[in-house]
């Protein structure tokens, strides 16, 4: 199942990797900030950051919840690390847990899209189902794989704050026939900012054990469009594709994590 990314808008496409260069090494006006906290009875919070301060296989697997935000936690600090040290001030996002159905600021949404990100609210909202999916249907098993989807999102909150979805989607508008193309370089770009997250939480040495970055690999994989299709019996169509083959996501995923630099990540020029 694919990672949905809500309607975006504004901008032009030449400017993603300049954008890129600007944030982490200066230019961009920062963002806004905000208080966090759970609130675990209403499914939606804000995670507490730096809430990972051991390794992944201590995280609360058997409480979604409690695992979600020791995650996001991590992954929003690390974020709110980088824009510091370029002098930028980085927007937490919340988290929205959900079964069956949700409304957000992109409209209603059922369970069978999966987590997603809805850029006009600016929440992560994660399925709950899906990531029980992601082990037993998709063969992605282990703690990691399901960080990963966690990560994916955020990468898109990044991608919102700086403009890049904004640029998407004007491009998508100005050239329809390009939309698909375009989806596709957006969620291979929000592959290589999890890579990101995980070359940080590597580095520390204290979050990722040996084999937890294979399980992020192998969900990347999981995830490819020619895989679901293929999953599907309706056979491959690369024409339909919007998030990427297999070996595309484990390749902006595997970019990401080698080099812990978001300038690597400009699948917006060239082949991906």
């Amino acid at each position: 199942m694919p990672f949905p990314v809500g309607k975006a808008g504004g901008g032009g496409i030449g400017l993603i990797i300049l954008l890129l260069v600007y944030l982490f090494f200066g230019g961009l006006p920062g963002g806004g900030g905000g208080g966090l906290g759970v609130d675990p009875g209403t499914g939606q919070f804000q995670p507490a950051p730096g809430s990972a301060s051991s390794d992944l296989d201590k995280a609360p697997a058997d409480d979604p919840a409690k695992f979600v935000d020791f995650v996001a936690g991590d992954v929003d600090a690390t974020w709110k690390s980088i824009f510091a040290e370029s002098g930028k001030t980085y927007e937490p996002a919340t988290v929205v847990l959900y079964d069956n159905a949700v409304q957000s600021g992109c409209g209603s949404t059922s369970s069978n899209v999966g987590p997603f990100y809805c850029p006009q609210d600016r929440k992560v909202y994660l399925d709950l189902g899906f990531l029980d999916q992601l082990q037993k249907e998709l063969g992605a098993n282990g703690d990691f794989a399901r960080a990963y989807v966690i990560a994916h999102e955020f990468g898109h909150h990044v991608q919102n704050l700086l403009g890049v979805m904004d640029d998407v989607d004007h491009s998508r508008q100005e050239s329809p026939d390009d939309a698909n193309e375009l989806s596709v370089r957006l969620e291979l770009q929000a592959d290589c900012l999890a890579g990101i997250w995980a070359h940080s939480a590597y580095a520390r040495g204290d979050l990722l054990e040996s084999g937890d970055v294979e399980e992020g690999l192998t969900a990347a994989a999981a995830v490819g469009d020619d895989r679901i299709q293929q999953q599907s019996g309706r056979g491959v169509h690369p024409e339909a594709f919007t998030h990427g083959t297999s070996a595309q996501r484990v390749k902006w995923f595997r970019a990401g994590f080698d080099t812990g630099d978001p300038t690597a990540c400009d699948t917006f020029e060239g082949d991906v």
